[in-house]
Order: C-alpha cells, then sequence, then structure tokens
C-alpha cells in the first residue's frame, strides 16, 4: 500500500492505454519537476512495448538526470543511459545471480534490469523523504477504506516502510489493522535475524502485527524470471534451457525458514512458477519436521502455476493459498507474455483455486495492489467469472478453476482475516470486532458481476472511516 500511495506522488504510469500514453506521461512529470536529481516511479506493462521499452525512449526525454521507472509487477526497472552510467553497467557487466541484465543482439544493455539486477540502479536511488512516506500512507488508506477495506497485510515492508506504519500509529492516524511482512533480505542470510526481531518487538500492538517474515522465492513468468520445473519455450514454441531464477538454494531456504518458524514468525512466500511453490511447499515441510506444531498460518502468494502433485500438499501442510483472482483472465498479459511460453499442457494448471479448494487447502484472496486493482468487488468478480470486468462476454479462463460467489466472499474476508490471525473480525458475528463494508446492492443477485455494487460505508473497528453519504 505504500508502494501504491508513492507512484501517486511520483511519475504514475499505471493503467495508461497505450505505449504513447507511457512516454507522454514521463515526458510531462519530467517538464514539471526540473529540480529533481533523479526521475523516479513505476506502474509501466510490457505488453505495452512491441519489443520492450528501451534506454533510448528516456534518453530522448531526459538524457541528463537519471531515470529509473518499475514496471507494475515491480520485478523489472526501465532505467535511462544516465543511470546505467551511475551503476558502471555496460556490455561487460556479469549478471547478478538472482537477477538478468536485458541485452541487445549486440549485448549492449537495453535499460531493462530483472529482479536483482534492479538493485544495481536501486541502490543509488535517493530514498523520499519520511514525510512522503507518510503521506503515501495516508492516501493509500484513505483509498483502501473507500473500497471497503478495513485491514491489509503490506507485503514488502523494509525500514523506511516500518517507520512510516510507526509514525502514523503512534499520531492516531492508523484506522486500519495491519500485518508487516518484513522482508528477508536473501543477500544477507541469519545476521539479519536480530533486526527482525527488533522490528516485531517494536512494530505489534495497537493496530500492527509485524510477526510475519517475507521471502522472494522466484520472477514473474512475464519477464521468464519466475522458477519453473520445465524450460519455457521460445517464440517459436522450442523448448528452451531457461527455468527461471531461484532466489535461494533450496538449503539455505530450509534453514532460514526453520530459524524464523522457531522464533515465531509467520512465513510468508512469494511464489509465482511452479518449481518456486514447489521449494515454500518443500520449506514448510521441512519447518513442520524439525520445529513443534504450532498454528503458524504461514502462506504462499500468487500460486500462478502450480504442478498438480503439489496441490493436496497445500491442505497437508496447513499452507494457506494466498490468491490473486484478478491476474485469472485472457487479457494481453496473459495470452502474449505468460500462457505463450509454457507448453499446452502447463498452460491448464495456471491459477487452480478450485482444485486446491477441493484438495483441502484454505484460501484467503488479495488484491496485490499497486501491481492490479485493490478493489474487492472487481476481485471477486474475476474469481467467480474468469473473464475480465470490462469484457464480461470474453472466452472463460479454465472455467472449473472458477470459485462460486459465497467461497469467493469468504476467501476475502473470513480467510484473510484468517491468514493475517485477526481471529476477533472477518464474519459479522456477535463478539467479533466490527470491521463491516456496506455495498449498495445485494452481491447475489448480480449473475457473478460483483463489480456493479460499489461501497457506501466502511467501518474499522465500529467507527466509520469511509462515508459516500450513508450517515
Amino acid at each position: 500500500p505504500v508502494f501504491g500511495g508513492l507512484y501517486q506522488l511520483q511519475c504514475d504510469l499505471h493503467d495508461l492505454p497505450s505505449t504513447e500514453a507511457v512516454i507522454e506521461t514521463i515526458r510531462r512529470y519530467v517538464a514539471a519537476h526540473p529540480n529533481d536529481e533523479w526521475i523516479v516511479g513505476g506502474g509501466w506493462e510490457l505488453q505495452q512495448f512491441s519489443f520492450g521499452p528501451e534506454r533510448a525512449q528516456l534518453d530522448a526525454i531526459e538524457p541528463r538526470r537519471p531515470v529509473y521507472l518499475v514496471d507494475t509487477n515491480v520485478h523489472t526497472a526501465w532505467v535511462n543511459s544516465r543511470a546505467l552510467e551511475l551503476a558502471g553497467i555496460d556490455r561487460n557487466t556479469p549478471d547478478p545471480a538472482d537477477g538478468r541484465i536485458e541485452r541487445d543482439t549486440g549485448g549492449e544493455p537495453t535499460g531493462l534490469l530483472h529482479e536483482g539486477a534492479d538493485n544495481l540502479v536501486r541502490d543509488l536511488v535517493p530514498a523520499p523523504p519520511p514525510e512522503q512516506y507518510l503521506d503515501a500512507l495516508r492516501l493509500a488508506q484513505r483509498q483502501l477504506h473507500a473500497l471497503g477495506i478495513s485491514a491489509w497485510n503490506d507485503a514488502w515492508v523494509e525500514s523506511d516502510i516500518f517507520e512510516a506504519y510507526r509514525k502514523l500509529e503512534d499520531s492516531g492516524e492508523l484506522t486500519a489493522r495491519v500485518v508487516l511482512s518484513l522482508l528477508w533480505d536473501r543477500h544477507l542470510g541469519e545476521s539479519q535475524l536480530e533486526d527482525l526481531l527488533e522490528m516485531r518487538k517494536l512494530g505489534t500492538g495497537g493496530h500492527l502485527d509485524a510477526n510475519t517474515a517475507k521471502l522472494f522465492l522466484d520472477g514473474v513468468i512475464e519477464t521468464l524470471t519466475a522458477s519453473v520445473l520445465e524450460p519455457y519455450l521460445d517464440s517459436s514454441g522450442t523448448p528452451t534451457d531457461n527455468t527461471g531464477i531461484d532466489m535461494f538454494d533450496p538449503v539455505d531456504l530450509d534453514r532460514f525458514c526453520t530459524l524464523l518458524d522457531r522464533e515465531g514468525f509467520q512465513l510468508h512466500f512469494h511464489a509465482i512458477g511452479d518449481r518456486a511453490v514447489r521449494l515454500g511447499l518443500d520449506a514448510v515441510a521441512a519447518v513442520r519436521a524439525a520445529n513443534s506444531p504450532r498454528d503458524a498460518r504461514h502462506h504462499i502468494a500468487h500460486v500462478e502455476l502450480v504442478h498438480p502433485d503439489d496441490v493436496v500438499r497445500f491442505g497437508e501442510l496447513d499452507v494457506v493459498v494466498n490468491a490473486q483472482p484478478l491476474w485469472a483472465q485472457y487479457d494481453s498479459a496473459m495470452k502474449d507474455l505468460t500462457l505463450a511460453y509454457q507448453s499446452p499442457e502447463r498452460r491448464k494448471w495456471m491459477y487452480p483455486f478450485a482444485d486446491l479448494l477441493r484438495s483441502g487447502a484454505r484460501i484467503a484472496i488479495g488484491s496485490d495492489w499497486p501491481v492490479t486493482t485493490a478493489n474487492p468487488l472487481h476481485e471477486i468478480e474475476v474469481a467467480v467469472r474468469r473473464t475480465p470486468v470490462e469484457d464480461p462476454g470474453a472466452e472463460v479462463f479454465l472455467p472449473e478453476q472458477r470459485l462460486d460467489l459465497a467461497t469467493a466472499l469468504d476467501a476475502f474476508t473470513f480467510g484473510s482475516a484468517f491468514v493475517n490471525r485477526d481471529d476477533d473480525s472477518g464474519a459479522i458475528r456477535e463478539g467479533l470486532r466490527a470491521d463491516l463494508a456496506v455495498v449498495d446492492r445485494n452481491l447475489f443477485e448480480l449473475d457473478g458481476r460483483t463489480s456493479e455494487a460499489e461501497v457506501l460505508l466502511t467501518l474499522a473497528s465500529g467507527e466509520p472511516v469511509f462515508d459516500r453519504g450513508l450517515l
């Protein structure tokens, strides 16, 4: 959510219709901020560019100052030549173990930096001032409350974001309940444990719960960095030797997770590819074998591609499926950047929500905003219909994996409260905290078109935090 607010205060490229709109938005922002040391922002989408964005496009707008723009997935940075120069990146720079520098046919960097290669420039970008983090969080909270959201899990929390939450909580401005998923830096190992323990101590109480550790296991399929069990296909449908990027050695991953679980942390994994999902499940199995059983509520987020052999393991290992259903549709990213690089058999394993549910898994649904909309009514519609909100008559994406409306609603309310360890909310029942959203019509009378409804009122702990004139 803090990123979602920050983008709106920077060069915001979200939800633009075309390459031309992206370029023009950057041009206007550069002109309006002549004194900024860096041009920073994000939200562009890879499918908006026929051959991928290139540094030359940014050089034509701003050749003097460095430009750093992350994509909507926050897994790839688009930079200009000045940024590459400051980072010392040229044709002779090797790819880091956890990333890839995109290069043209002559070996020159194109300006795209995937996964860990992004850090080569990101580490040079001046951090926003603390007050900007606070403004971003205030903005995000207002927008999420307006969508009926009273609590969330912030899936990527480092020190600056942590401090923003603490300050807003201390000032009494934080009205949402928030789980802070503290980033486990894959480059640091066990040495960071003491820092996480201190952040948990300072960040737990009131509206905050900092007892979760976030581990990124892979990248994303769109840039062929998600970790997969079988090699990606190339543009002609021929298998390559690329199986993506594993962010951790499996032995190290099991060791780190066992240590974190022993200290009482909940494990929150990012896993897109089927190999990453398997490694996450294997890590939880190692944890359960090494440590005493407990109500840990470990969860794997995204589960975009799941091997059929692993579906049943979620229920067996009590791993919650942290799902983002808005991605489970035939949009341009799915058609051009996801399915095209998978074999026909593996295309049937995408977002298998119904199979996971039938196997005994517990499902919690979230948005991953600002990667995609935070609107639960839009997310629920795609979970139920598996068609784009803007084109409800489109082809259904794997119709056998649709959820019924009652299940989707439960996953968005009780399921999310469960994975957030918030047992005092998630349902309308006597004795539970009054975290409620009032919508303007009966969702069960809309044939799954829940996007047609809108939120009128949001209550957090019984107090109105958003009101469209109902009170």
